[in-house]
């Protein structure tokens, strides 16, 4: 008898700990700015991918989530494609025209970008996909600085060169 009081005993003190450790773990996740968001979009078909929805980076309305819409634009030169992706995934393959402007060097590239496009210009940003949201990091940034003529390639690179549209290397 008094074996399983101990083990019913164990077992509510293993239960009460593990309770306590999990009500901390979610208390300190939510108060970190680094925390993980319990709650995310992960559904491709409805645009790029998010673990925090919530951040303002990710707006779906300025999505372009066609190729084929892309690749219109890209034809009426309309746009100025801008790259997201980092200088050496840029130098491997790019749709025709694009200009590198990787999210991690934006303040250092900005004022360039100021004395060669005015806030009136049509800039289409893009990266590797669905699954990447620097494009969206770098419309942001983009808004943040008075250009408002922005949209998002959705599909990015990976999906431009698949359709065999016009992309450029570095030898």
């Amino acid at each position: 008898m008094r074996d399983k009081a101990y083990i019913s005993d164990t077992i509510r003190q293993s239960l009460v700990l593990l309770a306590l450790a999990l009500a901390a773990a979610f208390a300190v996740n939510s108060f970190s700015p680094h925390g993980i968001p319990l709650f995310g979009e992960w559904d491709t078909s409805k645009g790029v991918i998010t673990a925090n929805p919530d951040n303002g980076v990710v707006n779906h309305d300025l999505e372009i989530d066609s190729v084929e819409a892309a690749k219109k634009i890209f034809d009426q030169n309309s746009a100025v494609f801008l790259d997201a992706r980092s200088r050496d995934d840029y130098a491997q393959g790019r749709i025709e025209g694009a200009l590198s402007f990787p999210i991690n060097e934006f303040e250092s590239r900005l004022e360039d970008l100021r004395e060669q496009f005015d806030e009136q210009t049509y800039f289409i940003t893009y990266c590797s996909g669905r699954e990447c949201e620097d494009s969206h990091m770098l419309a942001h940034r983009l808004f943040e600085n008075g250009y408002w003529e922005v949209s998002v390639f959705i599909d990015g690179f990976p999906a431009w060169e698949a359709r065999g549209y016009p992309i450029e290397k570095n030898d």
